[in-house]
């Protein structure tokens, strides 16, 4: 199996256009983005963009440069014509005010506009520029008109503005923009998109930090990217979604709870709140084995001999729940990261905790990527999964828990 089969976007033909605004250089990432998810992406650029982002860039990402000319004489045809028929979506990015006016009037006079005004597929616009211009009436009427038209918008987000000032005006991050295109493909792009409707769902994500004194912890490198990509992606299928996450700077996905929480025992105590109204249980959190067993009021001071430490155990969430549950829900997930015997460890997890799934991460793969190479091991059997992003790989893991929820 190729690395690219079974991802969210494979086969899709997406059109990038970049405006000429400051979050230009992010466009790069939503190509990026949009290539890891399977997508084969070309790229028009408006005269504008092209200052704020170098073609070359665009032909180094993509194998072929970036249209920048509507009237380019070596092309034999209709290079606007071919372009919006080519694409199964086109994505705006950055959209700015002058791009979404012109567009929202019918203007078709450069390769940007003539090619969206020929677009077979959805179009989706990710608006960027600062706050008082996102906010003028003009630029209003010109979202609801293209939305009117049938045109999707996604952003901006409140954030830290090029001027420096702080507003509603920044991008939506490439990942968000991304998610919006798998959306626009409905079940095409997400089997089953919404078999989570009505369900209810607990993530756990990131890592534990446990204290030693005011300044000190014992922790680990889990990022909490694939707990916060489970859970926009069950979000995105319909669920009502709790995420427990330990301390980590990830953004929370639209539509998510999200329960921050520091220590094993305070990340426990969240979850045992909530089992009773879940119908299923998913643990990618890395929670730390070992806390100290006495918290220091001041800060520990160096000296000249071995400091000791004395850990003890700390609860062990996954299979307190196991214990805990009584009936064939919450369905139950966990992980399982070994550096040898990989299936093995995960097999014995499996029956130890009284779960139904355990994810195997392999040994290749450790913290923070955005891809990993997972097994799924069940009472069935197991079955390893090729190299995925993380989103691919959590609708991997809901497909198998919606099999299984009544």
């Amino acid at each position: 199996m190729s690395a690219a089969a079974g991802l969210p976007l494979t086969g899709r033909k997406i059109l990038v256009a970049v405006g000429g605004g400051i979050a230009a250089f992010k466009a790069v990432l939503v190509v990026r983005e949009l290539q890891r998810r399977g997508a084969k992406v070309r790229v028009a650029m408006t005269k504008a963009g092209a200052r704020f982002v170098g073609p070359v860039t665009f032909s180094g990402l993509t194998g072929e440069p970036p249209h920048l000319d509507l009237w380019n004489p070596g092309y034999a045809g209709e290079l606007h014509v071919e372009l919006g028929g080519w694409a199964d979506a086109i994505v705006v990015c950055p959209a700015t005010m002058n791009l979404m006016a012109r567009a929202a009037h019918g203007f078709a006079d450069d390769v940007v506009l003539a090619t969206l005004a020929c677009a077979r597929g959805p179009v989706l616009f990710a608006p960027a520029m600062h706050a008082r211009m996102w906010e003028r009436p003009a630029n209003q009427r010109a979202v609801a008109q293209l939305e009117a038209d049938g045109g999707h918008v996604v952003g901006p987000v409140v954030g830290l503005l090029a001027s420096g000032e702080s507003g509603a005006g920044r991008l939506a991050e490439p990942e968000t923009i991304v998610d919006a295109v798998e959306r626009l493909f409905g079940e095409g792009a997400a089997p089953r998109q919404r078999d989570l409707e009505g369900k209810h769902v607990m993530i756990s994500a990131g890592p534990t930090y446990e204290d030693l004194d005011p300044v000190r912890y014992l922790g680990n490198r889990a990022s909490g990217r694939m707990g916060f990509a489970l859970a926009a992606a069950a979000a995105d299928r319909g669920a009502s979604v709790t995420l427990v996450a330990g301390p980590c700077e990830l953004r929370t996905p639209a539509g998510v709870e999200r329960i921050d929480v520091r220590s094993a025992r305070q990340m426990e105590l969240a979850i045992l709140e909530r089992m009773g109204a879940s119908d299923a249980i998913v643990m990618a959190a890395a929670v730390a084995d070992y806390r100290p067993a006495r918290f220091s009021e001041g800060k520990i001071k160096k000296g000249d001999q071995p400091l000791q430490l004395t850990l003890v155990r700390n609860p062990d969430i996954l299979a307190g729940l196991g214990q805990a549950r009584r009936g064939p829900t919450p369905v139950l997930v966990g992980f399982a990261l070994e550096t040898e015997n990989v299936l093995a460890h995960a097999r014995l997890k499996l029956e130890r905790k009284g779960v139904d799934l355990v994810v195997a991460n392999h040994p290749e793969d450790g913290f923070g990527g955005d891809e990993n190479v997972v097994s799924l091991v069940d009472a069935e059997g197991d079955e390893k999964l090729p190299r995925l992003t993380k989103r691919a790989i959590g609708d991997r893991i809901w497909d198998w828990v919606a099999q299984r929820l009544p």
